[in-house]
């Protein structure tokens, strides 16, 4: 018997996913929602409907991609064209940046001069703009017509659709869903609920206690009376005037103006639903005209041709907003059956049903979603007050020039080591990432550039953008970490104690290497999803028979692994990682550094790489890894937080005679790309098999079974592959995400890249098609410039590996 659905949510998202069901077979469908059919008082009855493709986000820009295609096959799309406009140079900057995207994503996209511009939105005054940057394919999306004529195709398949029929309780048994009860006390039995219900789905997440990280938003949007320039014949582009936050649209002969200008304003759903009960559009606030005045007097500015018009009409829209500006997919940890899609604009409302269709009903999506993972916030962030502050943020910035290392600046120090006082005295400057105070660089080690200067080492000049949230202290600390000995901050490194009879069994089921090895032994592995995709990279050390200590990526590791539990309880998982801390310490010097303080020989042949030893330094009980990210002698030393404070004291301490430094994370990425190690999530993600992204040393073919090996046998050559690139300029340096040509054709794009202080170039990463051999030349476009590379062999720093065993 086929399962039953209920999608609660009849708008945009919700009459998307019942189409996609449908489409794979389950026709047992009922879709609900508290208002009309189908203009139903959300979101989707007044969205704009604009659709801009280009993202940074390569899964968001895929989703904006299937959502074109579909809205145009159900004629419910108008090609007009988009257009973002720059008026300062820093915009125009950024413009550049955004066609890299378009090239790296596959989606057609032109610079234009400003009366270039002013030919395609003849409204336009050339004078006011610097140039503009067109999608032709991008366009208008008819939001109410594409739920509609979903809703048809899914009817046709045996759906039903069920209006002014809300859902008010989500029924449960046996710690799964088994239907909803709705306002007029009506059951509908359900194996499957997915809440689709827009800026609601908070509130119906909360009566199952789930957290819905999301916060509705009271957005201002106007229209003009007519415009004498507009007959009503033109079809004009879209229009993004972003400096000003604003963007524009046509309705005949009149213009629409939304607005992110203004203060946010977040919604309190519990007054909504009261003060709005019998309204028919209760996402529909009443306009504030004196919020939107500046908005007028710029617009007047762009669109010269306004001043012979008024505003019209206006409302304060409400849609949703997430922490990161992504949306919340996915099921319920602790409710099987229940799934949520929501802050889901309409730009990727169709890609999004697609793909969560695809993991209802075979499992897996074939797209990569951990950006938008429901459990991929960390618990901090989970917090009511986390959410507001970082929605509220996500609002303000959301036509914002943003940096892929500038970090919210709020709240911060929610998550710090027991080093973090340590490296505040020693200057450091600190990126945020899963709430932790991560060091970057650190102030104290400036002396180094002279001192590496006077010796002729260079430094690469950059320019304003690759210069900004980075300094070349931390080239230094790089280099030093190769020379000397430096110690890194590894507490933020996600950790797991798995233990338990069943441990064993369990983990050599989830991962793709044998970790079944004597106590002692530490294993890198991989986690692969039922198509063979790569979940995570995991580090796995046996400490006792049953008991393991996971170095994991993040939470969607913990779901993963927690969902995959033996139900006799043979399996414990904790996260150790708030209760413990570690050091990293590298480099040639670090053997001589850290055995004085240890009683037991650290020596290469008394401790190999690959190992784990519990032991002292000192009077401090720790737990040694001879791992190394960075591609140097050295170790992983754990222990307990309440030791760390302590550890780190001793270790700096012992290091003195070595000239011992801290060092960030710019340096440690920079040597880890030396090393070829790769970065799950930014170099490779579920769409990515491990031969493909290089990786496929850590799969033991040999084992019986693990998730994913089906996958893998069946699997057939991979078209492209991960490739290491030495950009041939010393000077020359990429951020990621930029487009990657070889003879003339755009062929693939950046993942990650640093500056090399040991080969004095920057190294990136980039998948390219598998014939690309080592040797060949290759372009990349980084903003206004073209760098040449080459493709190296890997890795580029030390391919005998002899550094991390001396």
């Amino acid at each position: 018997m086929q399962p039953r659905v209920v999608i609660i949510g009849a708008g945009i998202v919700g009459t998307a996913l019942a189409d996609e069901i449908t489409r794979l077979g389950w026709s047992d469908v009922t879709v609900t929602d508290r208002g009309p059919l189908f203009r139903t008082g959300g979101s989707t009855s007044h969205a704009p409907g604009l659709v801009f493709q280009t993202n940074g986000s390569k899964t968001m820009a895929e989703l904006a991609r299937y959502t074109v295609e579909k809205f145009t096959e159900l004629d419910a799309f108008d090609a007009v064209g988009g257009l973002e406009v720059a008026t300062t140079p820093e915009r125009w900057t950024d413009l550049h940046r955004k066609y890299g995207w378009a090239k790296s994503w596959g989606i057609e996209a032109h610079l234009l001069d400003p009366q270039e511009c002013a030919k395609l939105h003849p409204l336009l005054d050339p004078e006011r703009i610097l140039g503009g940057y067109h999608t032709p394919a991008d366009g208008l999306a008819l939001a109410v017509a594409a739920a509609e004529a979903q809703a048809r195709r899914a009817t046709s398949r045996g759906a039903q659709f069920l209006g002014f029929c809300e859902v008010v309780e989500v029924l449960r048994g046996d710690g799964r869903v088994i239907g909803v009860r709705t306002a007029d006390g009506q059951e509908l039995p359900a194996d499957v609920v997915i809440c689709a219900a827009g800026f609601w789905g908070a509130e119906l997440g909360r009566g199952v206690g789930l957290t819905v990280p999301l916060v509705p938003m009271a957005h201002q949007f106007a229209k003009t009376g007519p415009v004498p320039a507009l007959d009503g014949g033109e079809r004009l582009p879209m229009l993004r005037h972003q400096d000003a936050d604003l963007y524009y649209r046509t309705y005949g002969e009149r213009i629409g103006i939304g607005y992110y200008g203004h203060d946010p304003r977040p919604v309190d759903m519990r007054n909504l639903l009261r003060d709005t009960a019998a309204e028919a559009m209760p996402s529909m606030l009443p306009f504030t005209p004196a919020e939107f005045e500046p908005a007028w007097q710029e617009s007047r500015r762009l669109l010269p041709a306004l001043g012979e018009t008024e505003l019209y009409e206006g409302f304060d829209g409400i849609f949703s907003f997430t922490p990161d500006g992504f949306p919340i997919l996915g099921e319920h940890r602790e409710l099987a059956g229940l799934w949520v899609a929501e802050a889901v604009w309409v730009t990727h409302s169709a890609g999004v049903a697609k793909a969560v269709a695809e993991w209802i009903v075979t499992g897996t999506p074939r797209i990569d979603l951990h950006e938008c993972d429901l459990y991929r916030f960390e618990d901090a962030a989970r917090s009511p007050e986390f959410i507001l502050r970082t929605s509220m943020q996500a609002f303000v910035e959301v036509y914002d020039i943003i940096h892929p290392h500038q970090y919210r600046s709020a709240p911060r120090e929610l998550r710090t080591s027991p080093f973090f006082a340590r490296q505040r005295e020693l200057g450091a400057f600190f990126f945020e990432g899963a709430c932790w105070e991560r060091p970057a660089w650190f102030e104290a080690n400036a002396a180094l550039v002279e001192e590496l200067v006077a010796e002729g080492v260079q430094f690469p000049v950059r320019d304003e953008w690759s210069g900004s949230f980075y300094s070349p202290i931390s080239i230094a600390e790089a280099r030093w970490t190769r020379t000397h000995v430096a110690m890194y901050d590894m507490t933020p490194l996600t950790r797991y104690e798995v233990s338990g009879a069943g441990a064993t069994a369990f983990l050599q089921e989830m991962t793709t290497n044998d970790v079944g090895k004597k106590p002692g032994a530490v294993t890198y592995t991989l986690l692969l999803d039922y198509n063979g995709g790569i979940r995570s990279d995991l580090t796995v050390a046996r400490l006792e028979d049953q008991l393991f200590q996971v170095g994991a990526n993040g939470p969607l590791d913990f779901d993963w692994l927690t969902r995959h539990l033996p139900g006799d309880g043979s399996v414990t998982i904790r996260d150790i990682t708030g209760g413990t801390c570690c050091v990293g310490v590298w480099g040639p010097k670090a053997h001589d550094m850290v055995q004085p303080l240890c009683p037991d020989d650290l020596s290469h042949k008394g401790f190999g790489y690959f190992k784990a030893l519990r032991t002292y330094l000192g009077s401090i009980p720790v737990t040694m890894m001879r791992v190394s990210y960075v591609g140097e002698l050295g170790w992983e030393i754990y222990t307990t937080a309440e030791h760390g404070a302590a550890l780190w004291d001793l270790l700096w301490s012992a290091g003195g005679e070595h000239r011992v430094i801290p060092a960030g994370r710019i340096a440690f990425n920079s040597l880890r790309l030396e090393k070829g190690y790769r970065s799950w999530g930014t170099d490779m993600t579920t769409e990515h098999t491990p031969d493909a992204a290089g990786v496929g040393f850590a799969v033991r073919k040999s084992k019986v079974s693990f998730i994913g090996k089906a996958a893998l046998e069946s699997a057939v050559s991979p078209e492209k592959k991960l490739c290491s690139l030495v950009l041939d300029d010393s000077h020359a340096v990429v951020l990621g995400k930029e487009p990657v040509t070889v003879n003339g054709v755009v062929a693939g794009y950046v993942t990650s890249a640093g500056y090399s202080a040991t080969i004095g170039r920057c190294i990136a990463y980039a998948w390219l098609p598998s014939d690309v051999a080592p040797g060949s030349e290759v372009h990349i476009d980084y903003l206004t410039k073209t760098f040449t590379a080459r493709v190296h062999a890997e890795p580029v720093v030390d391919p005998e590996m002899s550094l991390i065993r001396r």
